[in-house]
């Protein structure tokens, strides 16, 4: 069957190779892989960034779709049949994370999907929504359970509330669609007038272009007559802290998700403010079946940028690299 692995650093150290069938053992499951979607920490470990001990060759990738083909012995949760999704932490069912579950992600930690066939665990695959084609459908283990994390769980969002939402890349328009699902209010950043145009269409209430306004957390504060956002999902990191600290309001909670900037960060108004910061990385196998049902209910459907052939995998990732994308960049099966 056909794979791509990672050779050496770098999208040119990508490579198709025919690798040996794989068999389901007991409590495992086969799965037909239908689409996959990409995510900035795919990026990142391509580039080395990530994980720079990483030994070659390495199997990327940690979010797909498939059907189940063939079960192993002792197998319950599911059924050949079944269209599921990977969990990205395969040992986080649910309850709080712990060292052993963050170490069991696929596509870093453990060898991701990116193969015509896999072998998880049944403990690790999610019925993904029937009315979601398998492209969107892939899109949803890591930046939608992401952003559900943030806001649903941990950030414990209601009706009637604030959030601020920064870009376009696939956690932020989770979470911009999750928000206006609950019933909050969303203020979108972007540096692209055409992007946040599109941000507006997707239920935005207030948008802020972030190089013409490079003071963008006052003008979150003035768009809320002073009081600021009961929610940040922070995506940029130590470079915009400081303009999340001042969009926030008092008792405030920030959603501390990416790192895409760097700089220093004066926390000052995390004390003056009592602002609630949570570290966000992905979440459980219970906060990605709760999401399912919500996603079911409301008949939400993910954005999806662009779809490429498996075999163009490289390709998709240099898509991500020049940041042109809006929404989630997928790969179909071939």
């Amino acid at each position: 069957m056909k794979a791509f692995h990672l050779t050496k650093f770098g999208i040119d150290g990508l490579t198709q190779v025919e690798v040996p069938d794989v068999k389901p053992g007991r409590g495992q499951v086969l799965i037909k892989m239908r689409a996959w979607s990409l995510n900035y920490r795919d990026y990142l470990v391509v580039r080395g960034v990530y994980a720079p001990k990483l030994k070659f060759p390495f199997q990327i990738l940690s979010d797909g779709v498939g059907e189940i083909v063939a079960t192993g012995e002792g197998v319950k949760r599911v059924k050949t049949g079944d269209r599921v999704a990977g969990a990205f932490m395969q040992r986080w069912i649910e309850g709080e994370p712990s060292m052993d579950k963050s170490a069991s992600a696929l596509g870093g930690e453990l060898p991701g999907l990116a193969a015509e066939y896999v072998v998880l665990d049944e403990e690790g695959v999610v019925k993904v929504p029937e009315h979601l084609s398998d492209e969107e459908a892939a899109t949803l283990p890591c930046a939608a359970v992401t952003a559900w994390h943030g806001l649903v769980t941990s950030g414990r969002l209601a009706a009637g509330e604030t959030v601020l939402v920064m870009g376009s890349g696939g956690v932020s328009i989770f979470a911009l669609q999750l928000a206006r699902m609950h019933g909050a209010r969303v203020i979108a950043t972007s540096s692209s007038d055409t992007k946040l145009e599109r941000l507006r269409e997707l239920g935005a209430a207030e948008t802020i272009n972030y190089k013409a306004t490079p003071n963008w957390g006052a003008k979150v504060r003035d768009l809320t007559d002073g009081k600021g956002v009961d929610h940040v999902v922070e995506v940029g990191g130590a470079g915009t802290l400081g303009q999340s600290f001042e969009a926030v309001r008092i008792g405030g909670h920030i959603a501390l998700i990416g790192v895409l900037s760097g700089g220093a960060v004066n926390t000052i108004p995390i004390l003056m403010k009592n602002i609630k910061v949570q570290g966000i990385y992905v979440g459980s196998r219970a906060m990605f079946e709760a999401m399912n049902a919500a996603i079911t209910d409301s008949g939400m459907r993910p954005v999806v940028d662009r779809v490429f052939p498996f075999a163009e995998l490289p390709a998709a990732l240099k898509h991500m690299e020049s940041g042109a994308h809006f929404g989630k960049i997928v790969l179909k099966a071939d």
